[in-house]
């Protein structure tokens, strides 16, 4: 039906509690909700493409079809809801340490890397260099810190440790904690620059993931359809079945290299993350910041819009919540945005409310008619009109 489907995760874009939310400390969530009570907002493409109607009634859409989507894995976090998109959902939740790391696995890392540890706290990224970057510039030890997600983070100064070096760091830690033992489910290496005081993380975060179970881009890549990755995409999935992966600095220059792709050539999925709205925005609970986040991306969505061929498919959608109006800096347990438009559509619509993630997936392979093995998922491509 489509010869090309770009899928766009806006990162921590949630649009109200999921029916699970008490189980994850998330009762009262809204993300999307309660950053448009910031103030007057502008944003006429996301409010012809329905996205406003998910949190505010009588505001439907005026092109293409909208609808939420409800979490059906085990956790809140970047990985599992990419994962669930594509119709993997782990039987087990990775393991999260609040409490810091174990003395044992923080003894194997200086041992594997020759670095001194400090911090080992579940901490906010940008507050632990402001702590402990000035120690770190002295003593050349590794920051080590952790969040509420399943997640081991390395953070170094570029004039300490280069950012390549750092890169191999997190590659041998990886090796010890993405495994059955620790269940942790990345290694994320998070350069930073600058002088006590005025420290700033970089562009240059890599993450290191295990190899996910077999999954939607597994069958799209079997039967020889190209998947372009975008953004943090190829090491949320280890590079597995990724045709190409591009990094792209901010959410604007995604956009921009969303715009390339759409004027080229190429038959299959285009899957990009957006990641400002949640890492520089919600985990640092700010609203106004998150708001323009989402501004920035409607008014450079139309140069893309534009560049696309009535075969080209967009479907809009989020990983998980981050309500920058909750307490504290976690993510929140969360519906996600389910936006679908083609310059094809005779018709727009309500999708309601699908109750797994793994929908998107399996409406990409019945487009391009692969037959679906997986056990997640149902594809709603005929109601596309």
């Amino acid at each position: 039906m489509f010869k090309r489907i770009f899928l766009i995760v806006m990162d921590g874009l949630g649009v109200g509690e999921a029916i699970d939310a008490e189980k994850y400390d998330s009762v009262g969530s809204n993300t999307l909700k309660h950053v448009l009570e910031t103030r007057e907002y502008y944003l006429p493409t996301f409010e012809k493409l329905g996205l406003l109607s998910l949190v505010n009634e009588g505001n439907e859409p005026k092109a293409g079809y909208c609808g939420k989507i409800s979490p059906l894995n085990k956790a809140k976090d970047t990985l599992n809801g990419h994962y669930e998109m594509m119709g993997a959902i782990l039987d087990k939740p990775f393991r999260t340490y609040p409490d810091g790391f174990p003395i044992l696995l923080i003894s194997e890392i200086q041992r594997i890397t020759g670095k001194e540890v400090i911090g080992n706290v579940a901490a906010s990224g940008t507050e632990i260099i402001k702590e402990l970057g000035e120690m770190h510039m002295k003593t050349g030890a590794i920051i080590v810190y952790t969040s509420d997600d399943s997640v081991l983070q390395v953070a170094a100064h570029e004039d300490i440790i280069p950012v390549e070096e750092l890169y191999d760091i997190c590659e041998k830690i990886s090796k010890i904690v993405l495994t059955e033992e620790y269940g942790i489910g990345r290694v994320i290496a998070r350069p930073f620059i600058g002088t006590p005081g005025n420290f700033t993380r970089t562009e240059k975060r890599k993450d290191f993931a295990s190899i996910p179970p077999r999954n939607y881009m597994t069958l799209l890549q079997e039967n020889n359809y190209e998947i372009i990755a975008l953004g943090k995409i190829k090491d949320i999935f280890a590079g597995s079945n990724i045709s190409a992966g591009i990094k792209t600095k901010n959410n604007l220059d995604g956009i921009m290299k969303l715009v390339d792709f759409a004027r080229s050539d190429f038959k299959g999925l285009l899957f990009l993350n957006l990641n400002d709205t949640d890492t520089l925005y919600g985990h640092r609970r700010d609203r106004e910041g998150y708001l323009k986040a989402l501004e920035e991306i409607d008014a450079y969505l139309p140069a893309f819009i534009n560049s696309l061929k009535e075969d080209d498919l967009i479907i809009f959608t989020g990983d998980h919540g981050n309500d920058p109006t909750y307490k504290g800096t976690d993510h929140t347990r969360e519906n996600v945005p389910l936006i679908v438009y083609s310059k094809r559509f005779k018709y727009r619509g309500n999708l309601g409310i699908k109750d797994t993630y793994a929908c998107i997936g399996a409406t990409i392979v019945d487009n391009f008619g692969i037959k679906n093995d997986l056990k997640y998922g149902e594809s709603f491509l005929d109601i596309l009109k």
